[in-house]
């Protein structure tokens, strides 16, 4: 079975729109729709035609492109049933644990509240990749705007669990403000002080800092690290549970 093609392009100030074409059944899919305009062309220029809209959440810089999309293509809503009354035009919903037929590869439902209340990830095992929308960035992690940080704690365990190398697309390029605030609370992390000059550089020169690795965020993001003793002792929290570390590294960035 062949793995998804996938292609990455900007959208609106600093949002990303990617799309995914599974080749043996010839289907498309927008993961979140920031904006229509550069879908449609992305999709002209790869000469493929859009079966489904994949939403992970509700903000309007994810759905909207919906209704328009919808309209021109006849594709597929697909998006979280918990934020289903907020999501245009939405077709299949979905939660925890269900799993998604796209094509002849299946995508596996990870349910994230915690930015949103009902955001949900799309983990394709085959192509080992997955799409976080707004819980897990490179080097960050979504706002809590709906939820608490104990419930987004646990969302960014969900992500953690997966295979090293799943690649993840997420929804924004923040990465370079992202490294920044990292060190100041990881300032002895030789990987993370390595990775945030490569990311300089690929900012420098306009390239994109996605998709990252599971593999790479567990040793260089901080909101996966609530657990290291480096972070723990920089906080001065070195008894501390995991869920307060992660709360206090969020209300940090909250406030840099």
């Amino acid at each position: 079975m062949a793995k998804l093609e996938i292609r990455q392009f900007n959208c609106l100030s600093d949002n990303y729109g990617v799309l995914i074409h599974e080749p043996e059944a010839n289907v498309t899919a927008s993961i979140d729709t920031p904006e229509a305009g550069p879908i449609i062309a992305a999709l002209d220029d790869a000469g493929w035609r859009l079966t489904h809209i994949l939403n992970t959440h509700h903000h309007w810089d994810h759905t909207g492109g919906n209704e328009e999309l919808k309209t021109r293509y006849g594709c597929t809503v697909v998006g979280p049933a918990g934020e289903a009354a907020k999501i245009p035009g939405i077709d299949v919903k979905l939660g925890d644990g269900d799993s998604f037929a796209f094509g002849e590869q299946t995508a596996r439902i990870i349910e994230t509240p915690g930015h949103t209340l009902g955001q949900i990830a799309y983990y394709f095992p085959h192509s080992a990749v997955a799409f976080t929308g707004d819980t897990l960035f490179a080097l960050g992690c979504g706002r809590v705007f709906e939820g608490t940080p104990a419930q987004m704690w646990a969302s960014l365990q969900k992500l953690m669990a997966l295979p090293g190398d799943t690649r993840i697309y997420c929804g924004h390029e923040y990465t370079q403000a992202n490294a920044r605030f990292a060190l100041s609370v990881d300032p002895d992390n030789a990987e993370l002080i390595a990775r945030a000059a490569e990311i300089d550089a690929l900012r420098a020169n306009g390239l994109a800092t996605l998709p990252t690795t599971i593999a790479l965020e567990l040793k260089t993001n901080p909101f996966l690290r609530a657990e290291d003793p480096g972070i723990r002792a920089h906080l001065a929290m070195e008894h501390a549970d995991a869920a307060d570390v992660f709360a206090e590294i969020r209300k940090r960035k909250d406030n840099f």
